[in-house]
């Protein structure tokens, strides 16, 4: 038995391996089977992540094209000035709104909020929560805030990132630069010449002007407008030989930043909306016609001229009567003669005379980088018209046509045209002559003689060592068609005048004399305290004379003169 139990024992067990070794194969026919379906199942995996994420990766930039869609609807370039400095920038913005269908702890989120913005009315706040679906708690909102907002993690504080049209310069270039509305479109100065640029360009618009030039001449323009008390003032600076503007400055300013919705006709930009008649400063006009046709020389001799004349009745007066009866045509500009100014024009006669006002840019439409620019008047020219015209009275021009006239006159006689926006690449095109050879030299000469003799009306703007040059005006102030006891007083100048680099041009607009203002005399020694008249002599020259002594050292104008 016990070997019938062996036996037993032996087959059961070899029974038992023959067994094992049949499951072992099925083990292993499986194991490859479940091998092939894993690897099937981890390609089928990939692949379908992978779609996934080719499917995430569309929307986002379908998101992308739509948000850079949006964006650029409110993109402009910015602007700078002839040195890089920031006139206007596009910066991001955003603005914190309040869905008030998500708060779900109104007392706890009021809480926070009232943490971060200590200075809000939260009462206020919480009746829109329960009135408004939506508002906005706090717009153009600053970094620190923005992060505290954040972290706050509630849901119903939705972020909103704009666009903002940036003013550094505030109040500084505002009649250049303008403003744009609500939708981003530009409605005045170059926002709005230029509107289509400044959403199209990457790169920045240059400028002519000049950040710190302007930030001085605007500087005493708003000093001397307090002391004699004027409605406005304006000064352009441009560079005569190729109509380069270093500055261009009109008072009363505003700030752009703000948007103001201005309606006050005294905001008008002065050097290129408004028209003024400007006196004397035409008189430089009168003397180089002549000069061109050839009708005159300076040392050209106008005797016994009178005190007086009429033109259909209407008289037509020296405005001072010291004023010698012999004088020669330079001697007529430097003393600002009216009689000999009228003199040289009725050689002139009315036609070439207008021409001439035409051609040099005083009385034709000038095209400008601004759109604010004012339509020039049609004037038919008669005797009296030109009588009147020859010294100053009875036409308008703007400020800026006046700068071009007196660039050409002091350039050598060639046209320019003004311009605020910079050339990279400016072609030395050949120069369109407008004058005869000589006669610039000729009107430079004596414009110089109108600052340092003593019989000129501009002394107060002589400069040391800057060779200034230049031809007062002082008109009556035309108000509602009428003539008033106003008055517009100018001062246009050009120097060094041994090599014309600069025009120079302040007006002042309804000045009043100042009994406390100290004028000290360059040409002499002492001083006077007190404005004698309320003329240009005494208003915009001295005005011109402080700011070209300012500006001087920046333009590297500074000659020594040797008499």
């Amino acid at each position: 038995m016990s070997q019938n139990k062996s036996k037993i024992i032996i087959e059961d067990y070899k029974s038992e391996f023959k067994y094992n070794k049949k499951d072992t194969g099925l083990n292993i026919k499986f194991n490859r089977v479940a091998f092939i379906f894993f690897a099937f199942f981890v390609i089928y995996l990939i692949y379908s992540i992978h779609l996934i994420h080719l499917g995430s990766r569309k929307v986002k930039s379908e998101k992308a094209i739509n948000l850079f869609t949006i964006k650029n609807k409110l993109y402009r370039a910015d602007i700078i000035d002839t040195n890089g400095n920031y006139l206007a920038k596009t910066v991001k913005s955003i603005d914190i709104g309040l869905k008030t269908s998500d708060i779900i702890n109104k007392k706890k989120l009021l809480l926070s909020l009232n943490i971060i913005f200590p200075e809000k009315n939260f009462k206020e706040i919480g009746k829109k929560i329960e009135n408004k679906k939506f508002f906005y708690l706090e717009k153009k909102i600053s970094e620190e805030k923005y992060e505290k907002i954040m972290k706050l993690g509630d849901k119903s504080l939705i972020p909103e990132e704009k666009i903002l049209r940036m003013y550094p310069q505030k109040n500084l270039f505002s009649h250049v630069l303008g403003q744009i509305d609500d939708n981003n479109n530009g409605i005045s100065g170059l926002e709005k010449s230029l509107n289509k640029d400044l959403k199209k360009s990457k790169d920045p618009i240059k400028l002519t002007l000049d950040k710190d030039i302007q930030f001085l001449i605007r500087k005493e323009l708003l000093k001397y407008q307090k002391i004699f008390q004027s409605k406005g003032s304006a000064a352009i600076l441009m560079n005569v030989n190729n109509g380069d503007i270093l500055s261009l400055v009109s008072l009363p300013d505003f700030n752009p930043n703000e948007r103001q919705n201005i309606t006050d006709v005294n905001y008008i930009n002065r050097v290129t909306k408004g028209t003024y008649e400007l006196g004397s400063v035409i008189k430089t006009f009168t003397f180089a016609n002549a000069l061109n046709e050839k009708l005159i020389k300076p040392e050209t001799e106008f005797l016994d001229l009178p005190k007086s004349i009429s033109c259909y009745g209407f008289p037509i007066r020296e405005y001072d009567n010291k004023i010698p009866s012999d004088l020669t045509a330079e001697q007529i500009l430097i003393r600002s003669g009216n009689i000999g100014s009228v003199r040289i024009a009725q050689k002139i006669g009315p036609e070439k005379f207008k021409s001439f006002l035409e051609k040099v840019g005083i009385l034709n439409q000038i095209t400008f980088d601004i759109e604010e620019v004012a339509p020039q008047k049609n004037y038919k020219f008669s005797k009296c018209k030109l009588a009147t015209a020859s010294y100053g009275h009875g036409i308008a021009t703007t400020i800026l046509q006046l700068a071009k006239g007196y660039s050409i006159l002091s350039n050598g006689g060639f046209e320019i045209k003004p311009n605020l926006i910079s050339k990279n690449s400016k072609k030395n095109k050949k120069k369109n002559r407008l004058l005869n050879k000589g006669v610039s030299e000729q009107v430079v000469s004596a414009l110089r003689k109108i600052v340092s003799t003593e019989e000129g009306t501009a002394k107060f703007a002589n400069v040391p060592n800057y060779e200034i040059g230049g031809k007062t005006g002082t008109a009556d102030k035309v108000l509602d068609g009428e003539y008033s006891d106003g008055k517009v007083n100018t001062f246009a100048s050009i120097f060094p005048t041994s090599n014309p680099k600069f025009v120079f041009v302040v007006m002042l607009d309804g000045p009043q004399k100042s009994k406390d203002y100290y004028y000290k005399y360059r040409h002499m020694n002492g001083g006077w305290k007190g404005t004698l008249k309320n003329s240009a002599g005494w208003t915009s020259v001295e005005v011109a004379g402080k700011v070209i002594d300012k500006i001087g050292p920046i333009l590297a104008t500074k000659y020594i003169e040797v008499n």
